[in-house]
């Protein structure tokens, strides 16, 4: 077991909030510096300031959608830390569901991918370079059950969450020798805020928000065990054991999977917020 994950010079994205924010804490509880990143400035701040008496840690805004923007996160964070960071955590995303394929606007599959999605091909486009040449490092980019569950109603939310998925195994593979670690996150629910995105309609935001009060993980639990995996040079973490079951069923029994998961999809509520 290493320890990337202790005294790292990291950068977190959606530094602002749930899992983001737990990773960050948790990465400055290790002895990291830790650039927190998010599209919202003030979230960012209120991290760090949580962080003041633990560690280092120095908020900055981003809006990963945007590649300039991570172009211009990644010149901060090697002027703060000194040096090239050696451990990047792609964590920024929005929540989106509740509408069928067809009736989704095209503008909320364009968000929800521009974040989610591009997000982190930005994230590792912009730093998986210097980690290469270096062979050193690590990226843990945060995907979800989502990715793989393929669950109705959902389904820009479960193809950006595939890409990174896919973009996570792609890199292990080009990176597998080099001295590069990668990690992908693929949680159910979480505490977090990320029901309250504007790209969830009523009937699924409610829906999610119960079930995760109920069953859900803390985020600051789905940051130990994610950077704990990381160390261990694990590839995939899916963390919960409803996650776990989906996985499995999803591989083993492809067909009748989806044929449940559509005959559930008809009962999930698909109430339009006014």
């Amino acid at each position: 077991m290493t320890k990337r994950t202790h005294g790292a010079h990291a950068v977190v994205t959606g530094a602002g909030s749930g899992i983001g924010r737990a990773i960050a804490a948790e990465l400055v509880r290790r002895g990291s510096r830790v650039v927190c990143a998010d599209i919202d400035l003030e979230a960012a701040e209120e991290t760090v300031r949580m962080l003041k008496d633990k560690g280092e840690a120095v908020a900055v805004a981003c809006d990963v959608s945007i590649v300039d923007d991570v172009a211009e996160l990644a010149s901060q964070a090697r002027s703060w830390l000194g040096r090239e960071p050696d451990l990047v955590v792609n964590n920024a995303g929005i929540g989106a569901g509740g509408t069928l394929v067809g009736e989704s606007p095209l503008a909320d599959w364009q968000r929800t991918l521009g974040v989610n999605l591009w997000g982190v091909i930005h994230g590792c486009h912009t730093f998986v370079p210097a980690m290469r040449a270096a062979k050193a490092g690590g990226v843990i980019n945060v995907a979800s059950a989502a990715g793989f569950t393929a669950a109705p109603r959902m389904a820009a939310y479960n193809v950006s969450k595939a890409g990174v998925v896919s973009l996570s195994e792609t890199l292990a593979a080009e990176l597998s020798g080099t001295g590069v670690a990668v990690t992908v996150l693929c949680p159910t629910f979480v505490r977090t805020n990320i029901f309250g995105g504007e790209l969830i309609d009523a009937g699924a935001r409610g829906l999610a928000q119960r079930v995760s009060d109920v069953v859900g993980f803390s985020p600051e639990r789905v940051a130990r065990m994610t950077l704990d995996a990381h160390d261990r040079g694990r590839l995939y973490v899916v963390p919960q054991p409803d996650a776990q079951l989906l996985w499995h069923a999803k591989r083993f029994v492809p067909v009748p999977y989806t044929r449940i998961a559509g005959l559930l999809g008809r009962f999930l509520p698909a109430e339009k917020e006014k």
